[in-house]
């Protein structure tokens, strides 16, 4: 049910949202509030592109204080408002509601301030990814998290979806190198969380923010770790005849007490479609699977371990195993699994989905979901985290086809479901969004999703912040029933 504190702002007049746009262009100024409707449909989607809902208003700010003088007009006003950033997401995390305010930072792209001694970096909401570790790449560091879209993402969307990537495996996700956040909660007060070391007393606020998809407020300076450049790095790429022997290698690699940085499996048609695109000469076109296994440390270290690693693909079956002989080779072998998604979209409309499970399943989970797509009729291409069971099935499919996605929705929902039997969980990096919301059932009892809607009323009373979102509603997810016992829980709403 949506709050009656916030039903006027579903009856605002096109006069008012004129005096509120003005309102809007005194604090940012003219050309950073978008209001003309060809405008407005860049804004109307994320990755996600088959949802869409146009924004009533887009706003630009450029700092902290204007984002919170935008927010108190939306508390003060009742609108709802959005956060978005590059739009990357695949989630439907920063879809736009209806009659809402997007609240844009991608012209937040200041770099506050390099402090390498104490290993730290802040930045604004919407740099970019990879330009916090070109800022720093030169005094020999780099920052560690890097998604596939790093040379697009913001590092205020990362913080919102607790971003992962390749190289996580070893060094962790995006909660892992956040030390602090300046925010701007939903009345627009600006509250300062974390800070510049890395053991702060009280409660984890910076924990609890990293990965809350904009439900609880806005990140607008971000305090990151910074890592130092590895001395050495190996890459190895390694071919298998099954995809259930590269599964077992991953197992094996990780039980040897070996913790490479990244280890990635891709499957024959994901192969076959990067080669067709961008043809490295490096993956097997007859390979069922291959594993990209990289290394980094003492460079005593990562040359032991890749020759344990190259033997212990071939135990697993491996055919071959290649070992990058320079930096050419290593970057060309990234350069096709980082293509991967644009590759297999080359080929056909495709829904993305990211699910976890332990890394023992691999094989199992993985031939289970090759009959799940043989039952709903569609080819499923595999290109995942191996190292920490981070699955990231693509499913592709023709959407001018009537009733393809409504399947397609199924069948991803039938995948999750399979990880959650298994131990695993629906989203690894992607976050939930409006794409999987209806699945938290499947993860969380009514008791666990009580607990965070109060936590999210505790920053979002009115819930203005990125309405529905994450939790199931009744009129999208069909769960009245459950939404009513959660609603007779004392001064529970849900959004």
């Amino acid at each position: 049910m949506i709050p009656k504190n916030i039903l006027p702002h579903l009856q605002t007049k096109p006069t008012e949202w004129r005096k509120i746009a003005q309102k809007f262009e005194a604090i940012v100024g003219k050309k950073s509030v978008i209001q003309r409707r060809e405008e407005l449909l860049t804004y109307e989607c994320d990755s996600l592109t088959s949802y869409r809902q146009r924004p009533a208003l887009v706003v630009l700010p450029r700092t902290t204080e204007q984002v919170a003088e935008v927010v108190k007009i939306c508390h003060q006003k009742q609108i709802p408002w959005v956060t978005r950033g590059a739009g990357t997401g695949i989630s439907g995390g920063a879809l736009p509601v209806e009659n809402c305010v997007l609240i844009v930072t991608t012209l937040m792209k200041q770099i506050l301030k390099v402090d390498l001694e104490n290993q730290l970096i802040i930045v604004q909401a919407g740099v970019i990814n990879n330009w916090v570790t070109q800022a720093i790449s030169g005094s020999g560091f780099y920052y560690a998290p890097d998604p596939s879209s790093q040379t697009v993402c913001t590092i205020g969307g990362n913080i919102a979806e607790n971003a992962g990537g390749i190289h996580c495996l070893k060094y962790g996700v995006t909660t892992n190198h956040v030390l602090g956040l300046k925010l701007v909660i939903t009345d627009g007060s600006v509250v300062d969380v974390g800070g510049m070391i890395p053991e702060m007393p009280g409660y984890d606020l910076t924990g609890l923010f990293v990965g809350s998809e904009g439900t609880l407020g806005i990140a607008t300076e971000i305090t990151l770790r910074i890592i130092k450049t590895p001395e050495a790095i190996g890459t190895l790429l390694a071919d298998f005849a099954t995809i259930e022997d590269a599964g077992n290698a991953v197992t094996n690699i990780i039980s040897a007490g070996i913790m490479p940085a990244a280890m990635e499996l891709m499957d024959n048609m994901t192969i076959n479609a990067i080669e067709d695109v961008i043809n490295t000469g490096c993956y097997p076109r007859d390979a069922a699977a291959v594993l990209l296994i990289e290394l980094d440390g003492l460079a005593v270290e990562v040359e032991s371990n890749k020759q344990q690693v190259a033997k212990i693909c071939q135990q697993n079956g491996a055919r071959n195993v290649i070992i990058a002989s320079d930096q050419q080779m290593r970057v060309k072998l990234w350069q096709g699994r980082k293509t991967a998604l644009i590759a297999l979209g080359y080929q056909s409309n495709y829904f993305l989905q990211d699910g976890v499970i332990p890394r023992t399943q691999l094989a199992s989970v993985l031939k289970e979901i090759a009959a799940l797509g043989n039952k709903y009729g569609y080819r499923i291409a595999n290109t995942l985290h191996a190292g920490d069971g981070n699955l990231h099935p693509v499913i592709l499919y023709n959407h001018s086809v009537s009733g393809a996605f409504k399947q397609v929705e199924e069948l991803s929902g039938e995948i999750l479901k399979l990880c959650v039997r298994v131990g695993g969980s629906i989203s690894g990096e992607h976050g939930i969004g409006a794409d999987k919301k209806c699945l938290m059932p499947e993860m969380f009892n009514d008791a666990d999703l009580e607990t965070m809607q109060l936590l999210r009323l505790a920053f979002n009373p009115q819930g203005l912040a990125n309405p529905g979102k994450i939790f199931p509603t009744p009129h999208t997810c069909g769960e009245a029933a459950q939404a009513q016992k959660m609603g007779q829980f004392p001064g529970l709403e849900v959004f």
